[in-house]
């Protein structure tokens, strides 16, 4: 569900507005919750990058477009792998917490 969210928030705002207005939100419920907050920041981050490439308002779309003069649909279908690959990441995140959780764990 926070995928989801992070990605329809991330339809229509940038990536640093997005954390400054849900971390104080969404924080305090995922530790309560039970979940560690190193894996929740790699978490946001990756669901942030999702949403930066994922129009309307895809930021990083518009970077691009800037730079090769290539047209907005053009750009969304070249982003569609990308895309798909850090949704599977998520998804990994999601499903095994201790992947993020592993290099810490060695720092003991």
């Amino acid at each position: 569900m926070l995928l989801l969210f992070y990605v329809l928030i991330g339809m229509f705002l940038d990536g640093t507005s997005i954390i400054v207005m849900t971390l104080p939100i969404t924080l305090p419920l995922v530790t309560a919750a039970g979940f560690d907050p190193i894996w929740f920041g790699i978490f946001v981050v990756v669901a942030v990058e999702i949403s930066q490439i994922t129009p309307p308002v895809g930021f990083n779309l518009f970077v691009i477009q800037a730079q090769t003069g290539e047209t907005i649909g053009r750009l969304v279908r070249a982003v569609v792998p990308f895309f798909l690959i850090l949704v599977a990441f998520a998804l990994l995140l999601a499903m095994f917490p201790q992947i993020v959780l592993w290099l810490p764990g060695k720092m003991e």
